[in-house]
Order: structure tokens, then sequence, then C-alpha cells
């Protein structure tokens, strides 16, 4: 895949396959990077492979096989050690995931889960190590955190579940945040306040984070660039603004096409039609073609190549250049 971004990227991903026994590839051919402060958007419906790519980043997928390159700062996550990924977990990437309510452990209180990675990747003593789950714990924005350091994970609401999740995987001082879908089954003012404070923390402390959603909405409000997944696959990659402006995929069009907002008031919405293809079926085409409104016969006859359509933008559709430009709001 032809380099976004010229820079020495934290993370970067070449080729990243995932295959589940017997033979399904959920993930194939994936490609991105990140650079320090720079926020990503990894975009897609529901079972587009998202989550799945996340994990394998840190190499939480059991009974899968992953092949292809994870390169954190050069290394490769893929081939290292036991003991040299326990220490690259937490110190130089962290993730928050979808749900803190199947994340925390229910039997443990918040403080004793902070403390648990400060005691595994710092030498603070226990009074130390007190002091700064306190502080962590203000600083995403829990109130009275000295008491709350005892609170049981059922003791708090959903957004301070969310936030004490966070603050778990700031514990390190991660350079790296990995955040799985991380407004999920919030109201949309506690949805607010949490990506406000991950950006905060992005600009504070110049880490990358990886934002992991299916809303457009949140990646036009957060996010740098963007690389929109369909059925495993990169469709498009590119900065938000040159996407929400310009889209270069039939599907990256057909999601912005089904959004509220889109269109005059009072209109209907327009729906991609059909289903996602079940993730692990090989496909030699463009897995979109029962969904696009721009397939042509082409699409079917083999799997379109990733070119460079523009400066710093790729694409995997014939249609790319047929695509309207979107009407700004």
């Amino acid at each position: 895949m032809t380099p976004l971004l010229p820079m020495t990227p934290l993370l970067e991903v070449r080729d990243l396959a995932i295959t589940f026994a017997p033979a399904a590839r959920v993930v194939d051919g994936v490609d991105f990077r990140i650079m320090p402060g720079e926020v990503l958007g990894l975009v897609g419906e529901s079972g587009s492979g998202k989550s799945v790519t996340l994990r394998a980043l840190l190499r939480l997928l059991h009974g899968a096989r992953v092949e292809g390159h994870v390169l954190w700062k050069g290394r490769d996550v893929l081939a290292m050690p036991d003991a040299e990924l326990r220490a690259m977990r937490g110190r130089g990437m962290a993730a928050v995931f979808q749900e803190p309510t199947a994340a925390l452990n229910p039997v443990l209180p918040i403080g004793l889960q902070i403390d648990e990675s400060l005691a595994a990747h710092t030498d603070l003593s226990g009074a130390a190590r007190r002091r700064r789950a306190i502080e962590l714990l203000g600083e995403v924005g829990i109130a009275d955190a000295a008491r709350r350091l005892g609170a049981y994970p059922h003791e708090l609401s959903g957004g301070q579940r969310q936030r004490a999740m966070i603050a778990i995987a700031l514990a390190a001082g991660p350079e790296l945040l990995l955040a799985d879908e991380p407004t999920t089954a919030l109201d949309v003012t506690i949805q607010d306040q949490i990506l406000a404070l991950l950006l905060r923390l992005v600009a504070d402390r110049h880490m990358g984070l990886l934002l992991v959603t299916h809303d457009l909405g949140v990646v036009a409000e957060t996010c740098d660039r963007m690389v929109v997944l369909y059925a495993g696959r990169v469709a498009e990659a590119g900065s938000v603004a040159d996407l929400l402006r310009q889209p270069r995929h039939a599907y990256t069009d057909a999601l912005l096409r089904s959004m509220p907002g889109e269109g005059e008031a009072r209109t209907r919405l327009s729906p991609i039609p059909g289903m996602a293809p079940k993730l692990g079926r090989p496909l030699d085409a463009c897995a979109f073609v029962p969904r696009c409104s721009y397939a042509s016969p082409e699409c079917s006859a083999h799997r379109p190549p990733m070119v460079a359509v523009e400066p710093r933008r790729l694409s995997a559709c014939i249609a790319w250049n047929r695509l309207p430009a979107r009407v700004a709001a």
C-alpha cells in the first residue's frame, strides 16, 4: 500500500489478516499507520472487522491465526517474546474496550484495578500508587476520587465506568490508546464529555489515539484521518475532511447518504440496501457489489486493487472518479 504519511509512525499495520478455524478469514490485507498526537478513526458497519483488528494489535485474539505485520516503533508485535509483549502492553499501547461493564472486574474495587497496572509497569511504592490512582481518577473527571477508589463497578454510572476504564488504560502512561466504541450505550451528553476527554488527553500527552466506531458524526468531530473497513478489507483511507467532502469509495458514499442531515428536512433517509456479507467467505470481487448503485460487471470480475487516487488518498473502488462531492452543511 502507498504510504499515507512520510513520518515515522508509532504503529504501522501491514497486510494484516485474521483467520478463525477452520478457514474463516475475517480481516484480509488491512494496512494503516498512526502518528504521535494523531487521532485515526477505524470506521465501518458492525461486523466489518474493526474490533477484531484492534484486539489483534495487542495479540488478544485466541483461537485465531494472525498474519502480516504489526510494527510498534519498528518492532513486530506478532513476533515479540511474551515478556516484551507484556511490557509493551500498558506502557506502549493500552486499550479501552467497548463495554466497561464486561471489561471491568466486578468483584474488585476500581482503585485496585488501577493499582494492578501501576504495580506492573512502575516502581512506585504502595502509597505513591494510591496517590497516582487518585490523580488518574481526577484527570478523567471523576469527582471525590479518593472515595471512589473503593467503589465497585456496579456502584458507578455508565459514564463513570467508562472514565474508570480510561484511567486504568492511562495508568502506565501509554503512547497509543486504542478505544473500541468508547461511547456505546452512553447518552449524548456523556458521549460528548468522553470524546472531549479523549481529545484533551491526546493533546496534553501527545499520544496517538485509534478510535474504532461506526458513527461518522463522531469521526467528523474527533479524528484527523480515517480508514473505512468493509467485509474485513480497507475500502478507502485519507483525511477526514477529504473523505467527508469527497468520498472515493461507493461504500463511504453510501454511509454518508444514510446519515441524518443529508438533504432537506423531514425527508426519508437513504439506507444502504441489503446486508453486509458474512465474514469468512472467500471473495474474489468487490464485496460491496450486491449493495452498490455504481456497480459494473468489472466490479464482479476481480477484487479492485488499492490505488492512490489523490495525494494521501487511497481507494479500492473502480467507480472512485464517478462519485459525487458532498454538499457542505
